[in-house]
């Protein structure tokens, strides 16, 4: 079937009537291989859907939004591919919900870095459709989700969010503002960090795995 993204699938183990989804997001100049190896170790009443960003970045890596460098090496990001990618995933989940028999009032976010970013921008914008999100390595950016984010009921999500405290790419003083923000927002957070860089550790795995059974 053609859906807005390309995917791939693992069904669950355990079929109820609709079994709850997992929506892996990867990183930037990822794919969608990356995180669908944790699939064969997460609960076995999930379907575990894996997305590929829309943009290609060639060889085989893709990206939610561009992130570009100025001439003294300053990062910015594409806020407007952003929100693109942020709305195509609210789409997405719609068309997983519509041709497979998914729960649509349980389906999780689970982000790695930019897919981290994009995980949190996708639950504040669209409260009704996510029931809650394991941001790994990512930060809070409050550009990217919808101007009327405010007015949407936040008080259902949960978030699991976590951070390495070395890490390189996206440095853990950005990830510690989020938790206050988000309680501010009525919303349950569990926040970890780890003492690695820009990766998911054992026991990163671990600790989120269990939040999902107990949430």
């Amino acid at each position: 079937m053609n859906l807005s993204l390309e995917y791939k699938i693992q069904e669950p183990k355990v079929i109820l009537d609709k079994n709850p989804l997992l929506l892996l997001l990867h990183g930037y100049g990822s794919y969608e291989d990356d995180l669908f190896s944790f699939a064969t170790e997460l609960p076995d009443n999930y379907y575990i859907i894996s997305a590929r960003a829309p943009y290609n970045m060639q060889f085989g890596s893709y990206a939610w939004y561009a992130i570009n460098f100025d001439a003294d090496q300053n990062k910015f990001s594409d806020h407007e591919q952003a929100r693109e990618s942020r709305d195509l995933i609210s789409t997405f989940i719609d068309e997983l919900v519509a041709n497979y028999p998914i729960d649509a009032s349980k389906v999780s976010l689970i982000g790695f870095s930019q897919g981290a970013i994009l995980g949190y921008a996708v639950a504040l914008s669209y409260p009704e459709k996510i029931d809650k999100v394991v941001a790994m390595s990512g930060y809070l950016n409050l550009e990217i989700a919808t101007k009327d984010y405010l007015k949407n009921n936040l008080t259902k999500l949960k978030i699991f969010a976590s951070h390495g405290t070395v890490d390189q790419v996206i440095p853990v003083d950005w990830a510690r503002k989020t938790p206050a923000i988000l309680e501010n927002l009525g919303i349950a957070i569990t926040y970890k960090e780890y003492p690695i860089g820009h990766g998911v550790s054992p026991q990163n795995f671990y600790d989120f795995k269990n939040w999902l059974v107990e949430n």
